[in-house]
């Protein structure tokens, strides 16, 4: 509990300027039964015996810092270098929310600019935003947008049934009465099938790559949906896995014009859900229809570098009628660890995080798909894979994790019921080959039961 420095005497004087006798008649409307309740606690324990306890309670939780953990669908665990910490943790940072005065703020907006910087330099875009609250706003914002471009004058969205399924429902959320047509998304549609989709009405086609199920969409099929969506007069949005892009051909090559994700691999921890960031990236002309904020470098009256915000007449700063989005702040310190992180990594260590997740995933997907029962979906994948299970995946998880301790995969049915005996498997770098061949001979004792 806070320390709060008042003496006897400074509350003598308050209770006298307020014209009440005691603290207690303060409290005279409520009833008397009720004022003071006896409070049957324990007896006080010393600071030593709280952490004791504290730590006992904490061992009951399933982290993946004591069992090996296979569980990703757009959570990640990943390595993350001290030295993100040591950052965040600044004490200039701890307080940084909304840099209104930039005279006062000149470490936030440039921590905010190179984090732009370096999400435009990952994604192949040419702009930035300074982040959403998390993959799935930062996608439904991607659609608010296209409809701004369009003017209002095309009411069609194409949402693939490849992109997260939490994602697809916020999109849903944010449009819900706007008299929108939303296609593609009640069938596993593939790139040509979109394309179809699309016509003089539509105002942006939604994929995610890789997508949902892990698949790889090749570069070449994203171009060719990017023409075809751009001949339509429409956007091509794609929510992009961060760390793949160490390895996969940026979006911004493949014709996208709005690369959209979560940037939660880069440098955050998983926490439980959150707090996580969303990174939103587009076409230098549509900056005026973009929503959120976005942080520059300029010049002061001497000459010197300086950084402000380039573009914020949105949200609460201008008549609502006129605002392109009701987004009114952005993630600055998760903003902050996945600069610190993408500084700290570079295109080399990127691509070696990269590399690792791919390889240990395919190496895991290999060894499993030999294992009588279960069926490793074919195709492209990054570092997730789907496995299809002899009994239910959650029974496999409830076995995985009873009997060997592991945190097994994403179980299907929460959100697909037809498909209650399919799982996703994701490997990252934290994976060892040990805890890979753990999961095998685990997959197959529990598979057998």
């Amino acid at each position: 509990m806070s320390f709060i420095p008042n003496t006897d005497a400074d509350r003598t004087a308050m209770l006298e300027a307020v014209g009440v006798g005691s603290v207690a008649e303060l409290f005279h409307d409520v009833p008397a039964e009720y004022r003071f309740p006896r409070i049957d606690l324990p007896s006080p324990l010393s600071e030593q015996e709280v952490l004791s306890e504290l730590d006992a309670m904490s061992g009951k939780n399933a982290d993946c810092g004591a069992h090996p953990c296979f569980l990703g669908a757009g959570a990640y665990r990943h390595f993350i270098p001290s030295v993100v910490d040591f950052v965040i943790f600044r004490s200039e940072f701890a307080t940084a929310y909304t840099p209104y005065q930039p005279e006062i703020s000149q470490g936030t907006l440039q921590a905010i600019f190179e984090y732009q910087s370096m999400i435009t330099r990952l994604t192949g875009m040419e702009v930035s935003n300074a982040s959403h609250y998390d993959g799935a706003t930062s996608t439904a914002e991607a659609v608010i947008m296209a409809l701004n471009v369009a003017q209002g004058q095309k009411r069609r969205v194409i949402l693939s049934a490849g992109v997260h399924p939490q994602y697809r429902a916020v999109v849903r959320t944010y449009t819900q009465g706007m008299n929108l047509e939303l296609l593609g998304d009640d069938a596993d549609s593939g790139v040509e099938e979109l394309a179809g989709m699309c016509d003089s009405s539509t105002a942006c086609v939604v994929v995610q790559n890789p997508d949902f199920f892990g698949r790889i969409i090749p570069p070449r099929s994203l171009a060719a949906l990017a023409e075809k969506v751009h001949a339509c007069g429409a956007l091509l949005v794609a929510a992009v896995n961060p760390i793949s892009l160490g390895l996969l051909v940026p979006p911004g090559d493949s014709g996208v014009d709005v690369a959209v994700g979560e940037g939660q691999a880069l440098g955050n921890t998983l926490s439980f859900g959150g707090p996580y960031l969303g990174f939103f990236a587009f076409r230098r002309e549509h900056v005026r229809k973009s929503s959120g904020r976005i942080a520059g470098e300029t010049v002061d009256r001497s000459g010197r570098r300086g950084f402000v915000f380039t573009l914020s007449t949105r949200e609460q700063h201008i008549r609502r009628e006129k605002a392109t989005s009701n987004i009114c702040t952005n993630q600055s310190l998760n903003a902050l660890a996945a600069a610190a992180y993408l500084a700290l990594m570079g295109p080399r260590g990127l691509r070696k995080v990269a590399e690792l997740c791919w390889h240990k995933a395919h190496y895991a997907a290999q060894r499993i798909a030999q294992l009588p029962g279960y069926k490793v979906h074919t195709g492209e994948f990054f570092n997730e894979f789907v496995l299809r299970c002899p009994v239910s995946a959650d029974e496999i998880n409830r076995r995985l994790f009873q009997r060997h301790g592991i945190i097994g995969g994403y179980d299907f049915s929460s959100e697909f019921p037809g498909r209650a005996r399919e799982m996703l498997l994701c490997c990252t770098e934290m994976n060892s080959r040990e805890e890979i061949d753990h999961l095998v001979t685990a997959l197959s004792e529990v598979g057998n039961a």
